[in-house]
């Protein structure tokens, strides 16, 4: 059994995007390195040319601000990936409709952001005016080093007891709340799952990371040798171990740059790292 040590990459390196390479959607649309974006102008040219590219990795359309507390999967998601824009006055079609109570959107969603969103993001918000007094918000999200970022939301537990002060009904304490992580693929927001949690919660480690090459590892590069791809459940039926011991091979494998990662909303997939 052998040890191995590998350096972290950093916070841009998630899903195998360098952070010297790494790039961004500017406003003129072309490509801008995350680190030079929170310069740059936005207007109305800049927005048609975003529309134009249509919904993807780093861009999400609303039409408007219905449920902000839905709408913040996306903030969240972008937090936790390489950031993105989510413009609110678009609508799926890419046709630009804008808000003609721009105010009480933007107060709608910024206060959800506030809300539900844990820990806090980082981001900017720009108001681009398309006539007719409508306007479309364009809220920045910027990549996070604070990963992973949570939705919090409310879930309401059974009743059990209750409380009467003079003769008032008070009704018990009896919310809880539950975080869910989301990350970006393509243009859709995906819930992470544990394995996507831990290994963005990793990846601001600075530490080197130190596995063993036993048993259980043989067996998997000779799987990827010849399937290319494993999930956790895969890795633990031919390793013939405990899933959660899967499961934490696999994120460590991950964290050392051996493998890479494949969120999914069915399932993870794991591949080897390209080099």
């Amino acid at each position: 059994m052998s040890d191995y040590s590998s350096p972290q990459k950093n916070n841009l390196d998630f899903l195998g995007v360098s952070g010297e390479n790494s790039s961004f959607i500017n406003c003129s649309g072309s490509l801008k390195r995350p680190s030079d974006f929170k310069t740059c102008p936005m207007d109305y040219k800049a927005l048609r040319e975003l529309v134009r590219q249509g919904e993807g990795k780093y861009l999400e359309f609303k039409l408007k601000t219905n449920h902000p507390e839905k709408i913040v999967r996306e903030v969240v998601a972008f937090a936790n990936t390489d950031g993105g824009r989510l413009l609110i006055g678009i609508g799926d079609d890419r046709s630009i409709k804008g808000l003609k109570y721009v105010d009480e959107d933007e107060y709608l969603l910024t206060r959800a952001i506030e809300k539900y969103c844990s820990p806090g993001i980082e981001y900017s918000i720009d108001r681009i005016p398309i006539g007719e007094e409508r306007d479309v918000l364009v809220f920045t999200v910027y990549p996070s080093k604070g990963r992973p970022h949570y939705v919090l939301q409310e879930t309401d537990t059974p009743r059990v007891n209750t409380t009467f002060v003079r003769k008032k009904y008070v009704p018990p304490k009896n919310s809880t709340q539950v975080r869910k992580a989301y990350v970006r693929v393509a243009d859709k927001s995906i819930q992470a799952s544990w394995e996507m949690r831990e290994i963005l919660r990793r990846k601001s480690d600075d530490r080197n990371v130190r596995f063993q090459y036993g048993d259980k590892e043989r067996k998997l590069m000779q799987h990827l040798d010849q399937h290319r791809t494993v999930t956790v459940d895969m890795f633990a039926s031919i390793a013939n171990i405990p899933r959660n011991l899967a499961s934490k091979t696999l994120v460590l494998l991950v964290l050392a740059n051996v493998l890479e990662v494949h969120p999914d909303e069915v399932v993870d997939h794991f591949t080897m790292a390209a080099f």
